[in-house]
């Protein structure tokens, strides 16, 4: 996940000497010299340094290591798709150009806030922090849809649910993400404290009020819209799968769905709800000019969930390792694939049973 500005002089961790003139009112007031937003209040923040390189590094090794089978199979061994696999597909893709820029926000974050890349690769990683964040909500919240009209309504499926439609829109999805985070790349950028350069995740101090209120609409439009849409449409499904109309769903289609139900909510639950909550108060806090006791635990509670944020992108494959069977078993012979399996399948089956136990 992507990082967020520091809180003026707190990202220094432990103050170097005395504060330089605190009043006796803790609450923030402007200041010579510091970064985003100017305080008297010193915060500690050394533990960032270990926990956003540690969890972004994890998040970086495990991802990868499930995104990219994932695509390998969506590619070259899931053909044809359908509506769901392509929806599934886009998700895949954009939890891989992700993780793809975690290993500059890890030597970031190693480096104590130093970032010596540049400042369009900066907009660039931060765009694509935001880019991967509400892709991935959108597409998760087309599964639903696709989902929740198999299930209610079979017969607008059947139009709704081709795959070229899928298909156009999921390039709606991307373009029009793309479109309501143009903003993004004006507002970040980076600044200079001491001998550091800092990418900020925000923007400069006197915009900062303008940047909440974009980033506010954004939220609204790409985050809290789908939620919404995401809970009435499994709201639906579920009071449809526990009261089955006769004829109207397979054992098995109802098991995928409910499946469906649990992934996507525990996705929202784990990665999205708190990090926006979590933003949202913190960003209150700093346009409000909260106190430094506030500051302090709004600051430390942010950071903690921020790497939430990002382990969206190692819980999707599970969406699709449990809710596509055709997946399922592809993944079951991509990895327990032996150089020996090339033969033509003989005739006596005891050859095949060693293998086909192992792969169990």
């Amino acid at each position: 996940m992507a990082s967020i500005d520091t809180l003026a002089l707190s990202s220094l961790g432990p103050s170097p000497g005395p504060s330089p003139g605190p009043s006796p009112d803790p609450s923030p007031t402007p200041g010579p010299g510091s970064g985003d937003m100017e305080v008297e209040c010193w915060f500690d923040e050394e533990f960032k340094f270990v926990l956003l390189p540690v969890s972004y590094a994890v998040v970086f090794v495990l991802g990868l290591g499930l995104n990219v089978p994932t695509l390998f199979l969506f590619l070259f061994r899931l053909h044809p798709w359908d509506a769901t696999a392509t929806y599934m597909f886009h998700l895949a893709l954009s939890d891989t150009l992700y993780l793809l820029s975690l290993p500059t926000l890890i030597y970031y974050y190693a480096a104590r806030n130093d970032w010596p890349f540049g400042t369009g690769l900066c907009k660039f990683i931060r765009f694509l922090f935001y880019w991967n964040l509400y892709s991935s909500v959108l597409f998760l919240t087309c599964i639903s849809v696709h989902r929740y009209l198999g299930i209610c309504h079979p017969l607008r499926a059947l139009r709704w649910g081709r795959p070229h439609i899928a298909s156009l829109i999921c390039l709606a999805v991307w373009l029009t993400v793309a479109a309501c985070l143009v903003p993004n790349l004006f507002f970040v950028t980076t600044s200079t404290r001491g001998t550091t350069t800092l990418c900020h995740d925000t923007t400069k101090p006197e915009d900062f009020d303008r940047y909440v209120h974009f980033s506010s609409v954004v939220m609204i439009l790409l985050f809290g819209l789908p939620f919404l849409v995401t809970l009435v449409c499994y709201g639906l499904m579920a009071r449809r799968l526990w009261r089955p109309l006769p004829g109207a769903a397979h054992s098995s289609a109802r098991l995928r769905s409910l499946r469906t139900i649990a992934v996507v909510l525990t996705v929202f639950a784990i990665c999205f709800v708190p990090f926006h909550i979590t933003r949202t108060i913190y960003y209150l806090a700093r346009l409000l000019e909260a106190n430094c006791q506030t500051l302090d635990i709004v600051n430390i509670t942010y950071k903690v969930t921020r790497p939430l944020a990002s382990a969206n992108s190692c819980l999707d494959p599970v969406l699709y390792l449990l809710t596509g069977d055709k997946y399922r078993r592809q993944l079951q012979q991509l990895c327990c694939k032996r150089p020996n399996q090339a033969r033509a399948v003989s005739s006596l089956a005891l050859v095949s049973r060693p293998e086909e136990s192992s792969c169990r």
